[in-house]
């Protein structure tokens, strides 16, 4: 078993004094499991990163009743299901429908809970399950189900990372909906959570005047009795909260975020709690450097934290350190060490074409892309098999798109180093072009079309070029305060991904709209994140010049060819190659 030791001073607030911890605030992070890379029986799917795309692996990670972790691999198909206190234990593997591509995963009584856009319910197969290796077995998994809206239990713990369906682009700009108006009205989130020690609870979170605190009752649903009420403190800004778990023994845990108005320094933690509401300690959840997956952590029954740590060497399950906090007044969380973000790209000479645009624009532009319907044809679709990609073997074509010849669906696919308007990837499906590329490791094709990350932020921006997450530096400046972000902003690190910042929703997490291979199953998709884990890992609020009212230099002849029927050749342009060559070199 692999362990590492974390040694850092912290000063707890208590009765106003500030007081120093030493060896009491020693915690212990356990790596409980590793997964190598591959898809054997013992190993997960890992998709390395390359320019503009992100490290991929398993997007989710839950505890069932009987205290057994069940990890959502992805890029397999498949369920891991493991007992973490027994790690030489051969995992057992749930093989997921073929029409079933989800990117988080709960485990509730026997059921197995997905989500793909919706919520879907799987069960295992009345077939024998099948051996496939030393030990371990393959169990095939079937569809029972589809939950409906009204299941407030089963949205509201895939709400907590971020599942949930899309807002519309006008509720978007209304102001009134964005948590930055808080103070404006502290109105109460509710969660509801099937527990472990109290069963069904409901879980209101309300703002307190500041900012930087809240309150947290939790009640019962059968007979509506008071089960805690908690109060919660942080250090600068109270980001994220979400009422997790209670566990046999009756305490509580809330995770929380403490954002500074700087960005720099956020961090991620769970606090647990007494039976009767009174702060225990926390758990510092190491989010730096480490993709987010959607559903990063999990409480067992016993009151076990795990967090899901992809890496390009494996996939960690880690057990997370316990540090106590007894009678402190003030969560003080130590700052996660961030990524270093990168130099921003100066050396531009290519002009940033774009169309008269304001921010309403951007978010329809952007609902356009993440809403579009269009008829896979075979020719879009591609041959069999399709595994053209260097390194781990990754199938040219997106998830989503697996199995539907001949189906509507929903979309802009991704494709790495492809760009282009909304019309000309219209276009590009009548003609019959393949669509879709998550091959990231070999040269961008000219036989695909669709969007990357960069491309699709480019479009919204109404840029008639192609900048990557490297040379948007060069076109955007930083916004200083990661709560003062607006639609149509965005939240970029150079090299590796960006997104269109869409909202801050009403419990202060990031609303984002992305073309993502992990997190949208390889197409343009709304997600939801909590803001310090992407501040963490080296993501930077940026605000495009343009919507900034800075002076930009606009060509509008670049658009003359876009106001009649596509030509299908607009991704040839000589501005766009060469922004893109500058931007990779």
């Amino acid at each position: 078993m692999l362990q590492c030791r974390r040694r850092w001073v912290s000063w707890i607030w208590t009765a106003g004094l500030a007081v120093s911890m030493s060896a009491a605030a020693m915690a212990d992070d356990v790596v409980v499991k590793r997964f190598p890379g591959g898809d054997s029986a013992t190993s997960v799917g890992i998709a390395d990163a390359s320019e503009d795309v992100e490290l991929t692996g398993p997007q989710a990670l839950t505890a069932d009743a009987g205290g057994q972790l069940f990890m959502l691999d992805q890029l397999n198909q498949r369920i891991v299901r493991f007992d973490p206190k027994l790690p030489n234990d051969e995992p057992t593997l749930l093989q997921m429908p073929e029409d079933v591509k989800p990117n988080d995963l709960v485990v509730r009584k026997d059921e197995i809970l997905v989500w793909d856009g919706t919520i879907r319910t799987l069960k295992a197969s009345a077939d024998a399950p099948s051996t496939r290796g030393v030990g371990a077995a393959t169990i095939r998994l079937e569809e029972v189900s589809s939950r409906a809206v009204d299941d407030h239990f089963a949205a509201s713990a895939f709400a907590q990372m971020g599942s949930q369906p899309p807002g519309s682009a006008t509720e978007l700009l209304d102001e009134n909906t964005r948590a930055v108006t808080i103070k404006q009205g502290r109105k109460p989130s509710r969660q509801y959570v099937a527990s472990r020690g109290k069963g069904s609870v409901i879980a209101d979170i309300t703002p307190e005047k500041g900012d930087n605190s809240a309150q947290v009752e939790v009640r019962t649903v059968d007979d509506n009795q008071l089960v805690a009420q908690i109060h919660l403190r942080v250090r600068n800004k109270l980001g994220a909260v979400e009422f997790l778990e209670i566990d046999n023994t009756d305490r509580l845990y809330v995770l929380a975020e403490n954002i500074p108005e700087s960005g720099t320094g956020a961090a991620s933690f769970i606090a647990r709690y007494t039976p009767d509401g009174a702060l225990d300690g926390i758990y510092e959840l190491p989010l730096a450097n480490t993709p987010l997956t959607r559903r990063f952590v999990t409480v067992s029954g016993d009151g076990d934290v795990y967090f899901l740590r992809t890496e390009r060497t494996g996939v960690d399950v880690v057990g997370v350190g316990f540090r106590p906090l007894r009678n402190a007044r003030i969560i003080d969380v130590r700052p996660a060490q961030q990524a270093a973000p990168a130099a921003p790209a100066n050396k531009f000479s290519a002009i940033a074409a774009v169309r008269p645009s304001n921010r309403q624009q951007v978010i329809e532009t952007a609902f356009a892309f993440e809403g579009v319907q269009w008829l896979v044809t075979p020719q879009n679709y591609g041959g069999d098999p399709d595994t053209s990609c260097s390194g781990f073997s990754r199938i040219r074509r997106p998830w989503y798109l697996q199995g539907k010849i001949g189906q509507q669906v929903r979309g802009v696919p991704y494709c790495w180093g492809c760009h282009g308007s909304l019309a000309n990837f219209r276009f590009q499906m009548e003609r019959g072009v393949k669509a879709g590329n998550v091959c990231t490791h070999n040269s961008p094709r000219s036989d695909v079309a669709g969007v990357d990350c960069s491309a699709f932020v480019s479009a919204a921006w109404g840029l008639g070029v192609h900048y990557t997450t490297a040379a948007i530096p060069s076109i955007a400046k930083p916004v200083t305060n990661p709560w003062d972000l607006r639609p149509g902003d965005a939240l970029n690190k150079p090299g590796s991904h960006v997104m269109l910042f869409l909202r801050f929703t009403p419990d202060r997490k990031a609303e984002v709209m992305e073309s993502s291979t992990g997190g949208c199953n390889g197409r343009v998709c709304r997600n939801v994140y909590p803001l310090a884990s992407l501040l963490a890992r080296g993501y930077q609020p940026v605000r495009f010049k343009a919507l900034a009212d800075d002076a930009m230099v606009v060509a509008q002849s670049t658009y003359e060819a876009e106001k009649d029927a596509p030509t299908g050749k607009e991704s040839k342009k000589p501005a766009s190659h060469e922004v893109r060559k500058k931007a990779r070199h």
